[in-house]
């Protein structure tokens, strides 16, 4: 009796299991979809920063423009001003009267942290198995997609990575970012457009 409750016990975990993973690559399905269909995405973001030792909360503003497959404007607004511009291989970064120009081919870590600035915005990085291990659960009409890096570039950076999609808009709503030093971010999208003409220039 006892071996055939085991045998029970084990099959409708093994269901279980199943389906959790069909759920879950169905998820990732939907979501890489979406991703692959924008080619241009602007937006206002909200960014919270938390600081472990200081126990301290920094929200800071800005707007975003990107286009596939390669271009990215990331810019703060307040309370400074802060342009972070990605376009192919190459970073410039604004700040009040200074412009310095990266090229992202020989800085690893440049490299790293525009790819998953663009990934994450958009809900790319999904299927790179290569450098994350991601788990996806649902919360109401939301996707909740949480990002394990894998590579060592990206683990002595980041803990993990979580990805909030709203189902209705099809789109990525907030990135948050854990730090290995206890430090998050989150970053709140808003006002999101897609599929819009963009100006080039912002590049």
């Amino acid at each position: 009796m006892k071996r055939i409750l085991i045998h029970i016990l084990i099959c409708a975990l093994s269901a279980i299991a199943s389906f959790a993973q069909t759920d879950s690559e169905r998820a990732i399905k939907e979501i890489s979809e979406a991703a692959a269909s924008v080619k241009t995405m602007q937006c206002g973001f909200e960014q919270t920063k938390t600081l472990k030792m200081l126990g301290d909360k920094l929200v800071s503003k800005g707007l975003m423009i990107c286009s596939q497959p390669d271009k990215l404007r990331w810019e703060y607004l307040s309370p400074y001003a802060y342009t972070f511009i990605l376009n192919g291989s190459k970073v410039t970064i604004l700040k009040g009267e200074r412009t310095d120009v990266i090229d992202v081919n020989t800085n690893k870590m440049f490299r790293e942290i525009a790819r998953i600035m663009m990934d994450s915005v958009l809900g790319k990085c999904l299927t790179d198995k290569k450098n994350f291990k991601v788990t996806v659960s649902s919360e109401g009409n939301s996707y909740v997609a949480t990002l394990i890096p894998q590579k060592k570039t990206l683990r002595q950076m980041f803990g993990k990575i979580v990805l909030h999609f709203d189902r209705s808009l099809a789109m990525v709503t907030t990135v948050e970012l854990f730090e290995n030093n206890g430090d998050n971010t989150s970053i709140r999208l808003f006002d999101i457009k897609k599929n819009e003409p963009v100006d080039e220039t912002q590049f």
